[in-house]
């Protein structure tokens, strides 16, 4: 190809694979061409070496099928094709382990940058061997973002989880409800424990409280929301307290499996329980009824990311971008029955 061009491998080699060192525009152009006629590829790896960094962002979550993260996996898709990059999806099962392995193979192949689209962890041994993944990472000229609070290393798309969660409780709270029942994410993750904290505060403003067994953990999908509502049910049943007439599931898909099991205990909503999710993933319009919830822009926080990945102003200094929550009310939330 050098050869069909008429210039040295050296000065081919440059204007192909992005080296710093200069090449002219016009001598640019010819390689190009000659490169453009022959059906020649630039090798993706060598042109990472000679830039320090590639044409990838790399993006770690939790679970590609979930809907909350496939919505941002597709807004840093879009935002990274825009930028002339691809996105590399990894998932990692809410595994710290398989994130720190995902985050230095990451540095091996000199992704451009790192979307952080999981939880954070509350676990300080497990951050801490994270963090020094990703400053050694940052120390070679990546650049790391996240989508909620990881830490001050890193720009952050801060999403209002705390404040969505109190604002849904208060929102149910007017329409009369009094018996709470919820259930919450693993305590090792702190969207969790963000948005159970949320709960709480709302509660405690309405001089509230929660009844014994009436808090579930569980992991955030379908199969946990639905064991965690039997959970609720049997603890009732067994005390002989009576029934929680609102649940609060803080991920809608554990929300999806609430509704399954209420459906098959002959449980209608929301005529005897009220339910309501957090995250407005496209299946809670679909969910019979309707899930209330609080929407966040799912797809947005994953652009924000990118954006902040990329920016070049600023650089070295941490920026911070806001995601807002909006509750939304649908048909499995009314007013608790009175008799």
């Amino acid at each position: 190809m050098a050869r069909h061009a008429g210039v040295s491998l050296a000065t081919a080699s440059r204007a192909l694979n992005g080296s710093a060192r200069s090449v002219t525009e016009e001598l640019s152009a010819k390689v190009r061409a000659s490169a453009d006629a022959l059906g020649y590829l630039p090798n993706a790896p060598a042109q990472a070496l000679a830039r320090s960094s590639g044409a990838t962002i790399g993006v770690l979550l939790h679970d590609v099928a979930d809907p909350y993260f496939g919505g941002i996996a597709r807004g840093v898709g879009d935002a990274a094709a825009r930028a002339g990059l691809m996105s590399l999806v990894t998932s990692t099962d809410g595994d710290p382990r398989r994130e720190l392995e995902a985050i230095r193979m990451l540095h091996a192949h000199r992704v451009r940058a790192i979307v952080l689209a999981g939880s954070a962890y509350n676990d300080i041994a497990v951050l801490q061997q994270l963090d020094e993944a990703l400053t050694a990472y940052q120390e070679q000229g990546g650049r790391v973002a996240a989508i909620t609070d990881h830490g001050p290393l890193y720009d952050t798309v801060e999403v209002a989880n705390r404040e969505g969660a109190a604002s849904l409780t208060h929102s149910l709270g007017l329409l009369g409800h009094r018996r709470f029942a919820v259930i919450t994410g693993p305590e090792r993750m702190r969207v969790a424990e963000d948005r159970l904290d949320g709960v709480l505060d709302a509660l405690r403003e309405s001089d509230l409280t929660l009844g014994e067994g009436m808090l579930q953990r569980t992991e955030f999908t379908r199969e946990g929301g639905r064991a965690a509502m039997a959970r609720i049910l049997d603890v009732a049943q067994e005390s002989g307290t009576p029934l929680p007439t609102a649940v609060l599931a803080l991920s809608d898909i554990c929300a999806a499996g609430v509704l399954a099991e209420l459906r098959d205990r002959a449980i209608s909503v929301p005529e005897q329980i009220s339910v309501a999710g957090f995250d407005d993933i496209p299946l809670a319009t679909d969910l019979a009824p309707a899930l209330s919830t609080v929407r966040l822009p799912l797809a947005k926080m994953g652009a924000s990311a990118v954006r902040l990945a990329l920016r070049e102003s600023g650089r070295g200094k941490p920026e911070t971008s806001s995601a807002f929550a909006e509750v939304v009310l649908r048909d499995s939330t009314a007013a608790p029955r009175t008799d």
